[in-house]
């Protein structure tokens, strides 16, 4: 377990590829005790999709989204909500604290990473 989320790097590797592959665009934030270091091996993952505008995300793709991933054979639960359907009081606890999974803040931290 190398990173913030404590996952395998190869499972955060496959995370990441199904949600560019099945949500391309998104941007994807990891939040809950993963995030807050409250978590176990078995965790869950919980991570909220926000779309380029906030927009809901359609639920075909969502549905085939949560396929894939209980399709794989990443070991842990993850959980996948629409930031778009999220109650605005849920949203601002994910705000207090999450980890920029994919998209424009993941990879402002990856260039970050980089340039230092």
């Amino acid at each position: 377990m190398t990173d913030r989320l404590h996952l395998h790097p190869r499972h955060r590797q496959q995370i990441e590829g199904l949600l560019r592959k099945h949500l391309p665009g998104v941007e994807v934030w990891a939040y809950g005790s993963r995030v807050t270091g409250q978590c176990h091996e078995g965790s869950d993952l919980d991570l909220a999709l926000r779309s380029h505008d906030l927009s809901p995300i359609p639920a075909d793709a969502l549905r085939e989204l949560r396929y894939a991933f209980s399709d794989s054979n990443i070991p842990i639960l993850v959980e996948a909500r629409d930031w778009a359907r999220l109650p605005e009081s849920f949203r601002r606890e994910i705000e207090r604290g999450y980890v920029a999974l994919v998209g424009s803040d993941a990879e402002l931290t990856e260039n970050q990473r980089n340039a230092g």
